[in-house]
């Protein structure tokens, strides 16, 4: 059998690993679950433009200004609808729902990809032996979508969405994903960047972690009272001394 050599971008990867190691919030967990955008996809700028473009397509809604629109983000997009526009005709729903998919797939070019850094990141808390899951307030084909294009589908053992759950806060999301991956809820720590997921955390009984890149601050996380407040995702692995 001719087994080939492994590439230098291998042992980069490889010696990478080597010098790294977990943020010490992080180090008694087992199973790592990640929010989607606003923490490991820097998709917020998309996700506000393309809102404030479906509510002007639609027609009948209020204009709001971008820091009403980013508190739905986590919350899946029937919730997110009710709680920006609560006054709202429910017919219009569907008009406002199609508007805002053909604006963030295919019209909007506000550009939406990962935070630099966080897929190595991801990577070496794989390596690590840490388990990951994503738990999100995405549609399953947006988070396919968004795992296809960024090559991190692999990364992942388990992933919920807001349209084959419960969504944020409710527990449901997080109780299916340690169901999935047998692991005790005293080992599992919830990853965002907003109060929807750590609100999801404190009602499924879980740790919780904040990460201020997304859209609330560090003295609004707190509140919640996670494990730790990180400026970035990439502060959960550190170099060794």
């Amino acid at each position: 059998m001719n087994i080939e050599p492994p590439t230098t971008v291998d042992y980069d990867v490889a010696s990478n690993m080597a010098i790294r190691k977990p943020h010490p919030a992080i180090a008694s967990y087992s199973l790592l679950i990640f929010d989607w955008d606003g923490t490991v996809m820097d998709s917020i700028g998309r996700i506000v433009s393309s809102l404030d473009a479906a509510a002007r397509l639609t027609g009948q809604l209020p204009i709001l200004p971008p820091e009403r629109l980013q508190t739905m983000i986590g919350l899946s997009l029937e919730k997110g609808y009710q709680r920006l526009y609560p006054d709202a005709d429910p017919t219009w729903y569907g008009d406002w729902i199609h508007h805002y998919r053909q604006q963030f797939v295919h019209d909007n070019p506000t550009p939406c990809q990962l935070y630099p850094g966080v897929k190595d990141t991801l990577m070496s808390l794989k390596a690590q032996g840490f388990q990951l899951a994503v738990a999100t307030g995405k549609s399953r084909a947006g988070l396919d979508r968004a795992m296809a294009e960024t090559g991190t589908q692999d990364l992942f053992a388990v992933t919920r969405c807001a349209d084959e759950t419960a969504s944020k806060p409710d527990p449901q999301m997080l109780d299916e994903v340690l169901a999935h991956s047998g692991m005790p809820r005293d080992k599992a720590l919830m990853i965002g960047d907003t109060g929807h997921d750590m609100q999801l955390a404190i009602n499924a009984d879980m740790a919780r972690l904040a990460v201020t890149w997304g859209v609330e601050d560090s003295a609004s996380l707190s509140t919640f009272e996670p494990v730790a407040v990180l400026n970035s995702l990439n502060e959960l692995v550190m170099e060794r001394a």
